[in-house]
């Protein structure tokens, strides 16, 4: 119980924290949802990290180079640390300029304005929420693996879970949005500090970096783990989708809207590639590690080697310290519960008419219940999804690849003077029938899945290799569906808008001002 009492310290330092920030706030409604749009630059940039940074990074990460290897890196770090500070600097630099100029909280707010529409702004709020469920389940889900490791089992699954979900509840309760800034910003940094510790520490208790290498080349077993072998070129491509979620995350995109000032976007696009090596190299290392000293887990069982690794190769005190790491990682789901929170309180309680009724005091607490709701629905989810989905597999298909094929839409809407309702309509049409059939496709062909190495089944016969069925995933044509929900995104958000109206002179002059001097040039571009 060594290791999980100092991860149970660890907690009630985080929930320390959180209340000392209710302490600081003022109980007004941005003050609540967005800090006062006050957060710092490093503040800023260890939250935006943070924030993206769940047990799908850590647990995730290592579980799925256990199972494929190396090849998994490239698949997500790799992109992911090019991609993602683009899409600050582009998206997030952005949505901070219409935030602080139009007072805007969520981004949904701004969509129903640029296009001019209620209904789509309420579609898109429904789908992105139902689409951030499976990300709070994986936090919770990775807090319920954690403990239950850590401790050997004697704090079950079921129980870690529960204290992890009971945490963060709290402090995003009273926190607010400073709250979850303050406990992120410090997770960041611990979890930072723990993959150089671990691989320091995991390294040289087997004997050094160069041996392990050695032997796994060695063994043909597990050779294969050192190449991109059991990743094909198709689904490598496909992965450099997967980065175009980031900003249309509402955590992410909030978050975008509390910093102080724009100046603060610089330092976030540096230094994010380097935190994703900080993270992802060490993970995915003790994830090939881990294949020979623990063979034989299947893809649900694989999110905890991480966790076995430093049980079997450090002692008590100092698993428990990394442990806590760990858990910094996991628990960063607080973020996507506060945004849930925000959107709920903005964009339905207050759209239509709750906060002009009841006063923003209400509105408020309206926010912290519906923490209290997401908290408890994603723990129930956590329970049932135990030991049957891989974290990263259930973050992929259902949460990531959602949120890439949305990307087209904020795309159009900052940079395409000519986009509109109608496009942006078919787009999250397009997005809802699609997730929804690759659902029906997976749950249909789980019965055809084959064992691991052994090649991909034919969902549809007669239809060749259209549909096929890995282990774990649905392809297409053998590449990741997420390539064709975006690409698909991109057709009808082009053609919906083309063949309808487009809008009006009073947004185009709110959102796309023609500047002196600009001429006809400016009223040209993005036309």
């Amino acid at each position: 119980m060594i290791p999980a009492i100092v991860v149970f310290v660890y907690l009630a330092i985080v929930l320390y924290v959180g209340l000392f920030a209710f302490r600081r706030g003022t109980g007004s409604r941005e003050d609540f949802f967005l800090a006062s749009r006050s957060l710092g630059p490093w503040i800023f940039l260890l939250t935006v990290f943070g924030t993206n940074m769940t047990a799908f990074a850590i647990l995730g990460s290592s579980g799925m180079a256990y199972q494929r290897g190396i090849g998994v890196y490239g698949l997500m770090a790799s992109s992911s640390g090019l991609i993602i500070p683009l899409t600050i600097f582009l998206i997030g630099t952005r949505l901070w300029a219409l935030g602080k100029r139009h007072g805007y909280m969520t981004q949904v707010q701004y969509f129903r304005d640029r296009w001019e529409c209620d209904a789509i702004g309420t579609l898109i709020f429904a789908l992105t929420a139902l689409m951030m469920i499976p990300y709070v389940v994986i936090g919770m889900m990775g807090g319920g693996h954690t403990l239950e490791e850590l401790s050997g089992g004697l704090v079950p699954y079921w129980l870690g879970g529960a204290i992890v979900a009971v945490v963060v509840m709290l402090y995003v309760f009273f926190g607010g949005m400073r709250g979850v800034a303050w406990v992120n910003a410090f997770q960041t940094v611990l979890f930072l500090l723990f993959g150089g510790i671990a691989f320091f520490l995991i390294s040289r208790n087997l004997g050094g970096f160069d041996r392990i290498i050695a032997e796994i080349a060695a063994d043909p077993k597990d050779s294969a783990l050192l190449t991109r072998a059991r990743i094909t070129p198709q689904e490598f491509f496909s992965y450099a989708f997967i980065p175009l979620s980031s900003m249309m995350f509402p955590h992410m995109a909030i978050m975008c809207l509390t910093a102080e000032k724009v100046t603060s976007f610089k330092r976030t696009v540096v230094w994010y590639p380097i935190c994703i090596l900080l993270i992802w190299l060490p993970s995915v290392f003790m994830g090939i590690v881990a294949a020979q000293q623990f063979p034989g887990l299947r893809p649900g069982e694989s999110d905890d080697v991480l966790l076995r690794m430093l049980s079997a190769n450090t002692d008590v005190i100092i698993s428990g310290i990394l442990g806590a790491a760990i858990m910094a990682c996991v628990m960063a789901t607080d973020s996507q519960i506060m945004a849930l929170s925000t959107m709920f309180s903005q964009d339905v309680f207050a759209h239509y008419g709750g906060a002009k009724k009841y006063g923003e005091k209400v509105q408020v607490w309206m926010g912290r219940a519906f923490v209290i709701v997401i908290a408890v629905v994603s723990y129930v989810l956590a329970l049932t999804l135990y030991g049957q989905k891989s974290i990263f597999d259930l973050a992929i298909r259902f949460g990531f690849s959602g949120f890439s094929a949305m990307a087209p839409i904020m795309l159009a809407a900052l940079f395409w003077r000519r986009s509109n309702k109608w496009g942006a309509l078919a787009a999250v049409l397009w997005v809802i029938a699609g997730m929804a059939f690759l659902w029906w496709l997976q749950v249909y062909s789980d019965d055809l899945a084959p064992a691991r190495g052994q090649p991909p089944a034919r969902i549809f016969p007669a239809l060749g290799d259209l549909f096929l069925r890995t282990p774990v995933n649905v392809t297409i044509h053998g590449y990741m569906p997420v390539m064709f929900l975006c690409l698909g995104s991109v057709f009808w958000m082009v053609v919906g808008s083309l063949l309808t109206r487009a809008p009006s002179a009073r947004t185009l002059e709110k959102f796309f001002p023609v500047r002196a001097g600009d001429g006809a040039a400016g009223l040209s571009s993005g036309s």
